[in-house]
C-alpha cells in the first residue's frame, strides 16, 4: 500500500509518516499545500491520500476535486480528509468533492493505520458516531438541495434498488454500522455487506460516504427532526 501525506504542518506530516512506516505502509510522498498534493498524486499514484482541509495556495477540497477529476491519472486513489471538526462548514463540501472519509487530526496511531487499510479496500471509513454528526449537521442542507419533491441527482439509480436494498441504504444514511444494520434487520453481517456492495455497484458509487450523500440528495433519507426548545 502506498500513501501520500498532504498537510501544511511539517510536524503532522512527520508524525503520520513515522506511524505508517512503523506499520510497514510505504509513504511515497509529502505535500505542504494543495497544488503540491495534486502534482504529487499524479506523479506517485498513491493508493490513499491523507489530505488536510486547510492548506495554502489550494485547499484540500479543491485539491480533492482536481485529483478525482484527473480520471485514469488518479484511478483508484482514495482520499481521507484530515479535520479537527472546528471547520464544520467544509465537511459537506469535502463529501461532495469525493472524499472517502474523515480522520480527526488527533487520531491514535492504531486508528490511523486501520483507517488507511480500510479505505484501501473500499470499505467504510466513517465511524458511526462521526457519520451521525455529519448527518445531524448537514442532512438539512442535503435535503434542501434535493428540492421540494425530494428528488435529486441519481434518483433513477435509486429506483433500481430492491426494497431490501433501499432499507439498507436508509440505515447506512442514519450512520449505522454493518453490525447495527444486521441487528436491526435480523440478518447476518455478511448479508449486510453483500447488500451494501450491491447498492454501491448499482448506483455507481465509490464508497459508503457517497451513499450517505446520495440518500439525502435524493430524499430517500430525511433530515432528523430538530428538538423543540
Amino acid at each position: 500500500m502506498r500513501v501520500l501525506i498532504a498537510d501544511d504542518q511539517a510536524l503532522v506530516r512527520a508524525g503520520f509518516r513515522l506511524i505508517l512506516k512503523t506499520a510497514g505502509i510505504e509513504v511515497v510522498g509529502e505535500a505542504a499545500d494543495g497544488e503540491q498534493a495534486v502534482a504529487a498524486v499524479l506523479e506517485h499514484r498513491p493508493d490513499v491520500v491523507l489530505m488536510d482541509i486547510r492548506m495554502p495556495r489550494l485547499d484540500g477540497i479543491e485539491a480533492t476535486q482536481r485529483i478525482l477529476a484527473a480520471g485514469t491519472a488518479a484511478d483508484g486513489v482514495r482520499i481521507i480528509i484530515l479535520t479537527t471538526f472546528d471547520v464544520d462548514q467544509y465537511v459537506y463540501a469535502a463529501l461532495a468533492a469525493g472524499a472517502s472519509g474523515f480522520l480527526l487530526k488527533d487520531v491514535t496511531p492504531e486508528h490511523l493505520i486501520a483507517a488507511v487499510q480500510l479505505v484501501r479496500t473500499g470499505d467504510a471509513l466513517l465511524a458511526p458516531s462521526i457519520t451521525r454528526r455529519l448527518v445531524e449537521t448537514f442532512a438539512p442542507r442535503m435535503a434542501a438541495a434535493a428540492g421540494p419533491g425530494g428528488a435529486g441527482p441519481g434518483c433513477g439509480g435509486v429506483s433500481a434498488l430492491t426494497p431490501r436494498e433501499l432499507e439498507v441504504l436508509r440505515l447506512v444514511a442514519r450512520g449505522m454500522s454493518n453490525a447495527e444494520i444486521a441487528g436491526a434487520l435480523a440478518v447476518s453481517e455478511a448479508t449486510v455487506k453483500t447488500h451494501v456492495a450491491r447498492i454501491l455497484a448499482k448506483l455507481g458509487l465509490r464508497d459508503r460516504v457517497q451513499a450517505v450523500v446520495l440518500a439525502y440528495e435524493t430524499g430517500l433519507a430525511r433530515a432528523p427532526r430538530q428538538p423543540v426548545t
